[in-house]
């Protein structure tokens, strides 16, 4: 999971973190995730606004951002902090004849400066954890127009009683919840699930950690920074094949508490 929102940092982490982004760099994915479950994801928002706007927030080169707008005629504003990723996605939405639906933004993901109700949806795949679950569901609400649709993936606990290794690993990077916790928090933050599923497990692996193992085979051992790099990524991908039955990537999708109740496909359902 390549982080693209960054605090200030020391010199010697700033070169971990450039070697991060150098390694991610033109990969298919920063993160787990597909074009099938962006459009599965879509799919459930619906039906939305014949062109929608959406803020598509730590949006990395673009990948869900064009999709959006290619295929749902969103007027999207993709936000990260990595200008590299966002000059990518740029120049492809103006080679895909997408420039006008497309408007690029460095900004951290919770801080967008934007009016009340400004959005009818918000998307965040293999985002979040840069910020946190809880911080973005509290910064996003009043973002939201009513009736508006909050569409994250999110890393969760699969097991009430993971693995003593993967636990330890999570807690030191990022604390996992479980589905029902998650859920929990976002209900106390004002919304209301509409939808939640698993990922597959070939979004983990044929569109992310296949192509990003890959790309750790070819890297340059002596950049700074790198050797760090290449520790952490192995670490997480010998994780993920080790333990990966304790944690996934699952879907979320959530109205508002006060948005008008679903009937039919995208009907609530459980978790």
């Amino acid at each position: 999971m390549s982080d693209t929102d960054t605090p200030d940092r020391t010199p010697d982490a700033d070169a971990v973190v450039e070697a991060f982004f150098a390694l991610h760099h033109g990969l298919p994915r920063q993160g787990p995730g597909s074009d099938a479950t962006t459009r599965r994801m879509l799919e459930m928002a619906g039906p939305l606004p014949e062109h929608p706007r959406v803020l598509d927030a730590g949006c990395g080169p673009g990948r869900s951002a064009l999709l959006l707008a290619e295929e749902a005629g969103a007027q999207v504003t993709a936000v990260d902090l990595h200008q590299p990723f966002l000059d990518d996605l740029a120049a492809a939405a103006a080679r895909r004849g997408l420039g006008e639906r497309i408007t690029v933004l460095n900004r951290s993901m919770d801080r967008v400066p934007f009016p009340d109700h400004s959005f009818d949806v918000i998307w965040a795949e293999s985002s979040v954890y840069t910020v946190g679950f809880d911080v973005a569901l509290r910064a996003w609400r009043r973002l939201l127009a009513p009736g508006g649709v909050l569409a994250v993936t999110e890393i969760e606990w699969t097991r009430p009683s993971p693995a003593a290794a993967a636990r330890a690993y999570w807690d030191a990077i990022y604390p996992l919840r479980t589905c029902a916790e998650n859920v929990d928090a976002a209900r106390a933050a004002g919304y209301r699930l509409l939808a939640h599923w698993p990922l597959p497990e070939s979004d983990w692996w044929d569109e992310y950690y296949t192509p990003l193992t890959q790309r750790l085979a070819q890297s340059d051992p002596q950049r700074p920074g790198m050797p760090e790099a290449l520790a952490a990524l192995r670490a997480e991908i010998a994780m993920r094949r080790d333990h990966g039955g304790d944690y996934n990537y699952a879907a979320y999708l959530f109205h508002l508490h006060d948005s008008p109740p679903e009937n039919g496909p995208n009907a609530p359902f459980g978790v």
